[in-house]
């Protein structure tokens, strides 16, 4: 048996650290293909729900033709795209989207769950979305992805900017309704509900449950209130220059950060030093930075 070695400071080896983080991701890639494939395979298919991107259309062409293998289907589907990931964007990402892929069209086409038996169809609509959204926000925390309009949108977000939402967005919509139009309206729309319900699921397992909340605080005691919010809820503040638009009195306006389950007791420490002041809580989407996460890189 072998131990490694570690820093003075009680850190691994880079080389331990990255052969962590490859069997992370692998194993974060592989957790949440064979989740999806659960939801898609006892759920999504025995009542013919309809999904977005590159699913969505291998599952229309199943429904279509039933002897469409998906995951073979998929695969197919995912090769230009895997093309261009490699030219465009860059070769870490894409070798773990491919292995993603191979993952995914494997336990697409093998994996063969019983059933679910949820009689009501939104019921199953609701159940599917969270199994469903588990297993898609398992792969989105990895670095890489299972392929589909997944590398489209990475592609057109790094070289045009366009919002990665707002493109899987406009993917999903497009399939959706040629489902309606070639399968059936009813279903369509509780494919929506699925997506919504896994959309929603996703953005609770990609966050880790510890949404994040940005707050301005307008207070003349400014001073106290971020000495007590660093040292006593040891969070982090920046003073903003400030003016009153009526008073045009100088006032410092603090910005910090406070997780949801702290915020209730930072209004209560933030009230205590000054019940008049100012405070302001925007629903914040990522936070990166020191005591944050780091953004993704592709």
């Amino acid at each position: 048996m072998t131990t490694a070695i570690i820093d003075r400071n009680g850190n691994l080896p880079k080389t331990t650290q990255s052969i962590k983080t490859i069997f992370a991701n692998l194993g974060l890639i592989s957790a949440g293909s064979l989740l999806f494939v659960i939801g898609m395979n006892a759920i999504m298919i025995p009542r013919n729900f309809l999904s977005g991107g590159l699913t969505g259309i291998a599952l229309l062409l199943n429904y279509r033709f039933s002897f469409v293998d998906i995951g073979m289907v998929y695969f197919i589907l995912n090769i230009p795209l895997i093309v261009l990931g490699w030219l465009h964007i860059s070769r870490r990402f894409i070798l773990y989207s491919l292995f993603g892929v191979v993952i995914f069209s494997a336990t697409a086409s093998f994996v063969r769950p019983p059933v679910i038996q949820v009689q009501d169809p939104m019921l199953a609509a609701l159940l599917a979305g969270v199994i469903c959204g588990v297993g898609s926000g398992l792969i989105l925390r990895s670095i890489g992805s299972v392929g589909g309009f997944d590398i489209l949108a990475v592609y057109l977000n790094k070289n045009f900017g366009y919002r990665m939402g707002s493109i899987s967005f406009v993917i999903n919509t497009a399939v959706i309704v040629v489902g309606a139009h070639l399968h059936d309206l009813n279903v369509a729309l509780y494919s929506i509900v699925l997506l919504f319900t896994s959309g929603r699921v996703i953005d609770a397992v990609v966050s880790g449950f510890n949404t994040r909340r940005s707050v301005m605080i307008v207070s003349n005691n400014a001073e106290r209130i971020a000495n007590d919010i660093m040292h006593r809820l040891n969070r982090g503040v920046t003073f903003l220059d400030g003016e009153g638009g009526y008073s045009r009195q100088k006032k410092k306006i603090i910005l910090t950060v406070s997780p949801l389950t702290e915020l209730p007791k930072m209004k209560e420490l933030v009230l205590h030093s000054d019940p008049e002041a100012f405070i302001v809580v925007h629903n914040t989407m990522e936070v990166f930075g020191k005591r944050h996460s780091a953004p993704k890189v592709y």
